[in-house]
């Protein structure tokens, strides 16, 4: 048993403690966060716009052109991997830039987006379609009603969900080192081709994900239970 614990030991050193290795994941970790924040961000707006975009209708019922579009969209990010998306930003859509972080962004932005606009689409339906109509009777525009009125309420019903979809989008960056991002998995694994030794780092990396990711449902779990308290005021 000694030996076993002296093992272990040895490897948390060689992987986390000599050469100051512990400040590779640390930078690896920089570079996860930087990237799945500013992807939430953009596939929050983008979300946002394709579900407008897709519940847009004629005055007859039927389906507009840029609503046919949004579905497309959302078909066509949500039906392929990203994996094939962020080689496709990097190699093609993107070729000559250098700017790994931005193309890693732009890619898990635009696919957080199809994800993101399915989950406002439901939240703006759930909300009383007479609240439409109320706005309406105000003098508001059928623009105006949605901004001022149905869509802070549809942003509350989402919050839950769209942080749950966060943590999804944080774990998926783990595949930017397709393009050359020391990301915390591609430091992981350098540090293992460096060290001879894939265990340590590797469940290191693995235990710095369930930390983050367990703290960032803790406060999606405090944030719904506000939003229940404020539903019974």
């Amino acid at each position: 048993m000694n030996e076993w614990f002296a093992d272990i030991a040895f490897k948390f050193q060689l992987a986390f403690v000599e050469g100051d290795r512990w400040k590779l994941y640390l930078k690896g970790l920089g570079v996860t966060l930087q990237i799945s924040l500013f992807a939430a961000i953009l596939g929050v707006v983008i979300g946002t716009i394709v579900a407008l975009m897709k519940l847009s209708v004629k005055k007859g019922g039927k389906r507009t052109f840029i609503s046919v579009l949004a579905q497309a969209y959302i078909d066509i990010i949500r039906g392929t991997p990203s994996v094939l998306q962020l080689l496709i930003m990097w190699f093609i859509i993107m070729e000559g830039c250098k700017n790994g972080i931005l193309v890693a962004v732009l890619t898990f932005g635009i696919n957080s987006g199809a994800y993101v606009a399915e989950i406002m689409r439901a939240g703006i339906l759930a909300v009383d379609h007479g609240q439409m109509e109320a706005g309406r009777s105000l003098g508001l525009s059928k623009s105006q009603t949605m901004r001022y009125i149905i869509l802070p309420q549809a942003i509350k019903n989402v919050l839950p969900p769209i942080g749950n979809e966060f943590i999804v989008l944080l774990k998926e960056t783990a595949i930017v080192g397709y393009v050359s991002l020391s990301d915390l998995t591609r430091t992981a694994s350098q540090v293992s081709s460096r060290t001879f030794e894939a265990f340590m780092p590797l469940i290191g990396a693995a235990v710095i994900y369930f930390i983050i990711i367990k703290i960032l449902s803790k406060l999606i779990e405090l944030l719904e239970r506000r939003l229940r308290k404020g539903d019974h005021r």
